[in-house]
């Protein structure tokens, strides 16, 4: 069985649980027979030392090359600079890293929506963010329908999540999405 390749884009500010809750739960999901379903790589702008909102760094051992050909990119938040993203406010390198295509998903969690936003990805979509994000999310990217009041937002191949919490429903959603509800159970 092939593993789908997963890739979380961090970034400096990134949230430690909302990375550790896309490793805990997509990088552990097994299939009935106990094979492991994904294969989830830490990937960043720039590999290297990455910056947390805690105490303690991270390294990102994967690049940008990694999320393009990834099946699935996830995007936690960021704190301090997600929210002063504008659209179009991401390198080209980074918008063609995100970029769809056949057979691809790209989900944000959190505040990691205004990247996806930046990137022109929820333009004409529906999507959410956290819940005290919304407002300002509402009026940096008109062109996106928010729904403060979701967990999550499935646009097919675009995802969004509310805050940190909600991205665990997020990634059982995923999982049941692609393998069924006894195995995201």
């Amino acid at each position: 069985m092939t593993r789908a390749t997963v890739a979380v884009l961090v970034r400096d500010g990134v949230l430690p649980m909302e990375l550790g809750l896309v490793h805990q739960l997509l990088g552990t999901a097994r299939s009935p027979s106990g094979d492991l379903l994904y294969d989830v790589r830490t990937c960043a702008p720039r590999p290297g030392r990455i910056r947390t909102d805690a105490d303690f760094p991270i390294h990102a051992e994967h690049g940008l090359d990694v999320v393009a050909a990834a099946d699935t990119v996830i995007v936690p938040a960021s704190h301090g600079c997600d929210e002063d993203l504008e659209p179009g406010g991401l390198s080209r390198e980074l918008v063609s890293a995100l970029a769809p295509r056949e057979g691809r998903r790209v989900a944000s969690i959190c505040t990691g929506a205004f990247v996806l936003a930046a990137a022109g990805l929820l333009d004409g979509r529906r999507a959410t963010t956290h819940w005290l994000s919304s407002d300002r999310f509402a009026r940096r990217f008109p062109a996106v329908t928010v729904d403060a009041d979701v967990l999550y937002v499935d646009e097919g191949q675009v995802l969004t999540s509310a805050g940190e919490a909600a991205g665990i429903d997020l990634c059982l959603h995923l999982i049941r999405a692609d393998h069924g509800a006894a195995v995201a159970a």
